[in-house]
Formats: C-alpha cells, structure tokens, sequence
C-alpha cells in the first residue's frame, strides 16, 4: 500500500513537532538541572561555612555527561586570621544522581579531585587549620590545671574530625600537602590515592623533616564505624620515621607496618571525659638505634602490640588485654601513667610460657649477640613488676624476673659461656676503647693466682664491700639495685650502680665497656644463664674476677714489658711488693676500697701519705661488717692500723711532701708548731679532687718501674 505525499506531510510534521518538543523538554531539563546544581553547591557551600570559620570558593559548576559534575576549581580560606588559603584544587569531579537531585537531597559520589594543594601553617601564635577539630558539646566544666591535659579529649577530636571528613568513594591525583611551623616541615606528594567501596590504594611521596620516604598505602576504612586497617610499606626500601632523629637522636625504621583501628568509645565524665580504643599495631623488620641504647640496631623481624588503651585527663594506660609479640615471644602488659601532679608509672608484664629455642631464636639482634644461636630444653617465663611515683621516689618498687621450667643449656651460642671452667684469653681495654693488654686466665699464666692463693681478708673485705650475699645469691640483689636507682632519680645521673659481682664478671669477661641499655640487658642475661645452670662454682667465679679486674694505671709498664695492674697478683706486688696470700687486712681494705675507681688509687692519701678520712671511714665501716658477720675476729678489727707500707712501685706515683718537723718546743707554742688543718681532706668524700687540689703527677706522667 503506497502512502499519498499529504500523509507523508502529515508525518513529516509531527515527527518535527515531537522532536522539538522533545528538545525543548530536554533543554528545560538541562536548565533546571543546572538550575538545581547550583542550589545544591550553594547549599554546600553555606552548610560547610555554618560548620567551619571559612570562605569556601567554588568554581563554574557543569555536566559533562548524564550524571558527571565538573567544577572549574575550588578554593577554602579561613574567615579569621591568619587568612592564608588552606585548600585549593584545580578541578573536581563527581558523579550527582539526578533523582537525589531533583528530590532536593543531592547525594554526591565517586569524587574525583586534581591538582589540590593542602598548605597548613603554624606559628607561634596561630595556624590555619586548628578549626577543622571539633569542639565537643559538653558542659563546661572548670578546668583543672593540676590534672594536665585531657589526652581522651583530644584524640578523640581529632579521630573524630579524620573520620568523618573521609569521603565514601574518592580518587586524589596529584594531591599536595604541605606543613610549615617553626620547628616541623612536611611535603606530602599523592600521585594518586584511592577510596573506593571503603577500599584503600594509593602511592605517597613523603618528605618530613628532611626525611624522605616512598610509600605505598593499603587498606580498608569504615567512618561510621571509626574502624581502619592498613597497610604502610616502602617501594624500594624500608621506611624510616621522621621527627624521631631530630627530637630523640634515634633512628627508626621498617619494612611495612600494619595499622588497625578496631573501636573507639569515649565517655563524658567531670574530668572532661575518657577514650577507650582498641587496635593493634604490627611491624615487619623493625629497627631501631640510638646510642644509649645499643652500640649497633636493635632489629626485630617481626613485632606487634594488640593494644586496649585508656586516655584521660593526664593519664594513659596500656589495659589488660594488650599483648605484644616479639618474633616468638608474647608478652602481656599492664602500664599506667599519670602525668599530674606528679609523674608516676606502674609497669606490669608477664610472658607466655616460651620454649627454650624460640624464646633464644625471638630476642632481638643488637641486644643479645653474644647469647644468639644458644639452644636449650625446658622452658622459659618472664615477669617484671614495678612502680615509681616521681613525688616519693623512695617508694619505688622493682622486681624482674626470669624463671625456667626443666631448662637446661645445650648450646651456648656466639659466646661459650663455660670458658670461665677453662683457661681462655682475656683482653683489658682502656675508657677509650684501646685494648691495653692480652693474657691468659688461668694455670698456664704464671701470674695466675689461685682462689686458695689469696689472703682471706682480700676475699672478705671485697665480697663485704662490693657484693656482702655473692656466695649465696644467684646474680641479681634486687634491694641494692633499687636503692641505687632511687639514688640516680634523685641526683638525675648514675650516681651508683648496683652491679654484683657476677655482673661485673659477666661484664669484664663477656661483654664490652659500653654503656647503654642493652649492655646492661644482655649483661643480667648472662648472669642469669651462669647462675641458674649452675655452670660454674661461686668460688671459680671469684677467681677469675680476682685474676681480671683493674687496680691501677693502665700506663705502668712492668719490667717484663707487661702494661696496666691487672689482677690480684699485679695488686699486691704494685702497692707492696707481697704475695697475694700475704696481704694483711689494712692492705686488703686499701685494695677493696679502689675496686670501683682503680685510677683513683691516690686520692685515698693526703700530701703526706697519711690515710684520708673518707678512706680511714671506710676501713672502719668494712672493718665493722666483717667482725659482726665473723670474717675476721675482734682482735683483727682491734687492731687494725690506718698506716699502709706502700714497698710497691706505686709510690713513685704518690710524690709524697716530706712532714715538718714538730718536735722542737717554745715556752709558748704557736700555731705554727702545728700541721695546719687540711680542709680537703675534711671535704673528701672519696671520690676524685678538683684538678686544683691534686698535688700527684697523672697517671700518664708517671714513671716505669725500675729495671
């Protein structure tokens, strides 16, 4: 059937006006959708500036296709002083749905921002993004300044702020950040970071006080549910954490640390309020290095801390619950701070019950070298309990312990702790760290002296002022490492130690001079492993202490050609020219009493040779202990002179002043008949004088013994 041309018109014509009207629906639908656009980002624009104290500036705002919004840039700027810009970008995109649209309730998604620069500014006096945390809508409530700072309050502004400013689904490319204060300065570069369905992914280029890291980024986050995991790790190399070398002098570093944030609960109360959050934190070859800590890294290959933590105002606590895992090791911890009114800290922590090898296998290296690769059966558990409250520091509270079930030593690691049953070499070094002289401990060194060698009153005066429960204690006095401690708080130095003698052999034999934390860890190790395997006699022990120590100049050089007053051989023949076996007990009190400070040996005498009356305190102190425990018996202690025969070649090092003679007399004695009075000898409290007041030559001055 054929169609007339009239119909065919007809057609034409209606098709037109369909068209047309179809268009102009569209157009009208393009103008109020943009129309409505427009209200929208007005409406955004005046809730963000109810919200905050900011001018926010949007760019022309358009369609490039059904549902894509396009904004020409954007900027926000501070309504109060300082006005510098905080974010600008230079263009946005996002998905609108158009329904939502035309309903009123624009829902925006799948943002997408270029270009944006984050410029953040600190001075000394204010910043430009201090507004962006939340104030919370609680009572006022009188601040207490005895109290500190509300630690709960504030990370809970600032978790709550991070939160709920993520955007459900977003793409950063090129994202700048920037900080600037006038002790801090950060770069954040973004190529490119990713929120998709909660998803995280994403590249920074990070440099932080002068540290620059290439990171990657990982992870999952539910805002609503203040929950993230992620994921940190270096592309290429470990990543090392800045602030800490300029602020502590340490160096920390890792390959890929995992960050999760479980829960957070915070709970109003008069203080302000308090914040509980759970999480962990997991690393992967951790390292860490400071010189008082350790002379090398301290490395870990795998550590974390599952954490229960409560923060409120001027106190945080590590709750039950926490556990840290070093390698093998588990560890649960109970530590609480107060900051007000006065610092105060209690620790607990107990480890799981760990087999020998993996509790050897997990310690870090860079802390217990010398023991890496021992081997052993049984098993291990720690526990440490302590307390300290910085306003009664003599309330302090320590106890550390290592205990062993069926434990027995195999293997003895990198270091062959049953050397001290053998002859083995001993090498002494100077403070500086130069080895000064090598021998041999034991028989086949003729200046090797037997424990049954020497005087008993050495032997007693040295256990009675150095370690008083040596022969019965197992390596540790946990009263005299307290009170030393207490002491060091007070003075804000080491002003005592509290070493044993078994510490002080562990540390002469085995260890080096350093002195940082992980020596002294390392050192009561060791001490517990000799002790506690039984694995040489108390009596072998103090042998060998008695052949190694120090007890004089580190120059003298002897006319064998030997260097330094090493052992009780050298002692005895440098101060008096005797045997060891055949020192009295005035001589031994002399030799006990320079034990901790053997360089120091003539400051225990005035100008004239006599006995000083910190040192004379001494002999009677010792002397005292020593007949009230039945080391020596009263007839000794009656007896005792304060007069030492110095027939050793020490006394070419004392330069004694020749007496003046106060034998002739006058009708009417004068003052000048006397010795006038020595006001340093008064003062001396057996340490070292005054560079001014030592009249003897120093030890490097001193002369070699005669050929």
């Amino acid at each position: 059937m054929s169609i007339s041309p009239s119909t065919k018109r007809l057609f034409i014509r209606i098709l037109a006006g369909v068209t047309l009207l179809l268009g102009l629906a569209f157009a009208v639908f393009q103008w109020k959708r943009q129309q409505l656009l427009t209200y929208a980002l007005e409406k955004i624009k005046a809730k963000v500036e109810r919200k905050y104290p900011v001018v926010l500036t949007l760019g022309r705002a358009r369609f490039v296709g059904f549902k894509t919004v396009e904004i020409a840039g954007m900027s926000l700027v501070p309504s109060a002083a300082p006005t510098d810009t905080l974010l600008t970008a230079k263009c946005l995109q996002a998905s609108l749905s158009v329904r939502s649209l035309f309903a009123g309730r624009p829902v925006f998604s799948e943002l997408e921002i270029m270009a944006a620069h984050l410029t953040a500014r600190k001075t000394p006096t204010s910043d430009n993004f201090g507004f962006l945390i939340k104030k919370q809508k609680t009572p006022v409530v009188p601040r207490d300044v005895t109290k500190g700072t509300n630690y709960g309050l504030l990370l809970n502004q600032v978790l709550e702020t991070a939160f709920d400013n993520v955007p459900g689904e977003a793409s950063f490319k090129n994202f700048y950040v920037s900080y600037n204060s006038p002790h801090h300065m950060a770069l954040l570069r973004l190529p490119e970071l990713q929120i998709k369905d909660g998803d995280i992914t994403g590249q920074l280029t990070a440099n932080i006080d002068s540290v620059t890291n290439e990171l990657g980024i990982s992870g999952h986050i539910e805002p609503g549910d203040y929950s993230l995991s992620a994921r940190v790790f270096g592309r290429g190399s470990s990543v090392q954490l800045p602030y800490v070398p300029r602020q502590f002098g340490a160096l920390v570093s890792f390959d890929t640390v995992l960050v999760r944030l479980d829960s957070k609960d915070f709970e109003s109360n008069d203080a302000g309020g308090e914040l509980m959050v759970r999480g962990s934190l997991a690393a992967r070859n951790f390292s860490l290095y400071h010189p008082k800590l350790a002379a090398n890294e301290i490395e870990v290959q795998r550590g974390s801390l599952d954490f229960v933590a409560t923060l409120g105002r001027g106190t945080m606590a590590l709750e039950k619950g926490s556990q840290i895992t070093v390698n093998k090791l588990v560890f649960n911890p109970e530590i609480s701070v107060r900051m007000k009114p006065s610092l105060a800290v209690n620790i607990s922590v107990t480890s799981a019950e760990t087999g020998a090898n993996d509790f050897f296998a997990s310690l870090p290296t860079g802390i217990f070298d010398e023991v890496r690769g021992a081997r052993g059966t049984g098993t291990l558990t720690y526990r440490l309990r302590t307390s300290l409250d910085m306003a009664k520091v003599d309330s302090l509270k320590f106890d550390s312990s290592l205990q062993g079930r069926n434990f027995q030593l195999t293997a003895f690691g990198e270091e062959d702790l049953n050397k001290l049953n053998t002859s083995f070499r001993y090498t002494a070094y100077n403070d500086q760290g130069d080895s000064v002289r090598s021998f041999t401990v034991g028989p086949p060194n003729p200046d090797f002296v037997s424990y049954n060698d020497v005087s008993p009153y050495l032997i007693h005066a040295i256990t009675t002022a150095e370690d008083p429960r040596f022969f019965t204690h197992r390596g540790f006095m946990e009263q005299a490492f307290v009170k030393s401690a207490i002491q060091n708080i007070k003075e804000g130095r080491f002003a005592r130690g509290g070493s044993t003698l078994s510490m002080q052999l562990v540390k002469n034999v085995f260890l080096t001079r350093q002195k940082t934390v992980a020596r002294k860890v390392e050192e009561a190790l060791i001490v517990w492993l000799l002790e506690n395997t039984h694995m040489a006699s108390k009596q072998r022990m103090f042998e060998v202490y008695l052949n190694i120590i120090e007890w004089g100049p580190s120059k003298y050089r002897w006319p064998s050609g030997k260097r330094g007053v090493y052992g009780v051989k050298d002692a005895a023949l440098f101060y008096y020219g005797k045997r060891p076996s055949e020192l009295n007990l005035a001589e031994s009190l002399y030799l006990a009493s320079i034990i901790p400070k053997p360089k120091f040996y003539r400051y225990s005498f005035d100008a004239y040779g006599d006995l000083r009356r910190s040192t004379r305190y001494f002999f009677r102190l010792i002397a005292d202990i020593m007949a009230n425990r039945g080391l020596i018996t009263n007839a000794d202690r009656g007896n005792l002179s304060y007069a030492l025969n110095l027939n050793g070649p020490a006394r070419q090092y004392m330069h004694f002043a020749t007496r003046p003679d106060t034998t002739r007399t006058t009708a009417a004695a004068d003052s000048s008949q006397f010795e006038p009075l020595n006001l340093i000898d008064l003062l001396n409290t057996g340490g070292a004088p005054d560079a001014g007041v030592n009249s003897g030559a120093r030890d490097e001055d001193a002369p070699t013994a005669p050929k």
